[in-house]
């Protein structure tokens, strides 16, 4: 059973090293559980969705839980689902740099990546609009 799920949170160190960690520890350990996803970070605040067997994802949520790395971690969507959408990542960064401010505008009501103030189910769109605009780097 596959299963897909979003969550928001804010980072406790917004340093490059420390995204970089995050984005490398995930690259190393999310294949030999059969984890897919994304991660946008800007303005502090991490979105990301995972991808994979239900149990891998609900542990791997568990200790995004308990990573001291996040804070005020909020689950935003959650479903089971038929096919993987970030399958061809085992960890994709958006580049935020590259966004056009007009498609955060599309989802939000400021240019300005706020999961904390949109539903689930449009955080997930703008999750694929970026992915579909070419904002995404790191696919392995």
């Amino acid at each position: 059973m596959l299963v897909r799920l979003l969550y928001a949170s804010r980072a406790t160190d917004t340093s490059s090293d420390a995204i970089e960690a995050i984005l490398t520890q995930s690259r190393r350990h999310n294949p030999e559980c059969g984890v897919t996803g994304i991660l946008c970070y800007g303005g502090g605040i991490f979105l990301q969705a995972i991808e994979g067997g239900r149990m891998a994802v609900s542990e791997l949520f568990g200790h995004i839980q308990r990573d001291p790395r996040h804070k005020d971690l909020v689950l935003l969507h959650y479903e089971e689902i038929s096919e993987r959408r970030f399958g061809g990542w085992t960890m994709g960064q958006v580049n935020m740099s590259k966004i056009n401010a007009s498609i955060l505008l599309k989802y939000a009501e400021k240019p300005e990546l706020d999961p904390y103030s949109v539903s689930g189910r449009v955080s997930l769109a703008l999750l694929e609009e970026l992915m579909a605009t070419a904002c995404i780097m790191g696919r392995a």
